[in-house]
């Protein structure tokens, strides 16, 4: 019996995370990693889960352990139009749909919205969790202009005029994978002209809490809010694994997301969201996210010294103002570079793996500094400037 044979062949378009594989190289005893993208488990809040546990047992009951609305848990989405509403966002409690996690939310989208051979606008470079998520509905992806400030306005202006875009999708907040954030007057620019293009965008927000300097910027979704599916996550100021995302969207989008999760998995674990509203309700979350600040700050402060202090000239990278990473970009091919720098024990992304064209991004790489200390980071750091120092022309 050929096995293969029965795969679908959507499955053409479906493959393994890179950074998933190359986080299997990180475990590796002595290696450094500057490569995921994981939360500090110092930043998970394991004082509180007893009485957060303790507090959902009697508040709910056998109810946080019952079947529970597709949609998610009331207490919950009660919470979240709280927590939403400093970011400028109005949604009342049918309006917010829990997920498991912002990925779950990409795949849904994807699943209702993506027929083989649409476009959908990303940004080069662009979350590659996105294109993993959409690659089996077969789109066609349109690249959209970004520069140190994110994405160029009139790139997406001219990509909505020259192409039929079904779905646009950003991230504007410290985006993944290089750090950057869109100002405020792009955003305003973003916002009219998907207006005027009658355009949907996702925006995708998970890293919009991690600020460690500046002004808040609202989300496009404050700006543009028919035209815009805003998700996000609890999993960077409470706990990844609890696998807990949100979403807020339009009402015909969100009764087909609605539609597709239940068809996945009928809902999000009862019981991981009551942790999450007594998380919000209780005051827990706006006591701990200082502390999840004030350990990222000075690690990234070291990051940023450490390549001041380290890589050669012909190379500059993003200044963010908070999130996870940072995008360095230089004369030499990183894919080349990443295999030698694994040799000295320390591993980083390529950037090209960000890119929906695989030709673009050779000179550049995705550094991220939450999982060491600051020693270990500027150790990292000076080992990898080392290498380049060896491969430079």
């Amino acid at each position: 019996m050929s096995l293969e044979a029965l795969l679908a062949q959507r499955t053409e378009r479906m493959g393994a995370n890179v950074i998933r594989e190359i986080l299997k190289v990180v475990s590796q005893p002595g290696m450094i990693s500057l490569a995921g993208g994981i939360p500090a488990p110092e930043s998970f809040p394991l004082e509180i889960i007893s009485e957060l546990t303790n507090r959902v047992a009697a508040t709910y009951g056998a109810q946080a352990f019952q079947y529970d609305l597709t949609e998610g848990f009331i207490p919950l989405r009660e919470a979240l139009t709280g927590y939403l509403k400093p970011k400028g966002i109005t949604a009342g409690v049918d309006e917010i749909i829990i997920g498991s996690g912002s990925q779950g939310f990409l795949d849904a989208l994807g699943k209702a919205l993506i027929s083989p051979g649409e476009s959908v606008a990303v940004e080069a470079p662009t979350y590659l969790g996105a294109i993993q998520a959409f690659n089996p509905y077969e789109p066609t992806y349109v690249r959209m202009d970004t520069d140190d400030e994110g994405l160029i306005p009139e790139s997406l202006d001219e990509v909505l005029k020259e192409n039929r875009i079904k779905l646009i999708y950003l991230v504007p907040t410290f985006q993944n994978p290089t750090g950057r954030t869109i100002p405020l007057t792009r955003r305003r620019a973003i916002a009219e002209i998907i207006r005027r293009h009658g355009a949907l965008l996702i925006e995708d927000d998970p890293y919009s809490p991690l600020r460690y300097r500046g002004e808040v910027l609202p989300p496009i979704k404050t700006l543009a809010p028919e035209n815009v599916v805003y998700i996000s996550t609890l999993s960077k100021v409470f706990a990844p694994g609890l696998r807990l995302g949100f979403c807020v969207a339009p009402a015909l989008i969100r009764r087909w997301m609605v539609l597709v999760k239940q068809g996945v998995d009928l809902h999000t674990s009862t019981f991981n969201q009551a942790l999450a509203a007594e998380y919000l309700w209780g005051g827990y979350l706006d006591r701990h996210l200082p502390k999840i600040i004030a350990l990222y700050r000075p690690k990234q402060e070291a990051m940023l010294s450490a390549l001041e202090r380290y890589f050669p000239s012909g190379f500059h990278w993003s200044r963010p103002e908070g999130g996870m990473f940072l995008w360095v970009e230089g004369p030499l091919d990183t894919e080349a570079l990443y295999a030698r720098a694994v040799e000295r024990n320390v591993a980083f992304v390529p950037g090209r793996y960000f890119y929906t064209n695989r030709e673009e991004g050779l000179g550049t790489m995705r550094l991220n500094y939450t999982m060491s200390d600051a020693a270990t980071i500027e150790k990292a750091v000076s080992i990898l400037a080392g290498v380049i120092n060896e491969n430079l022309p």
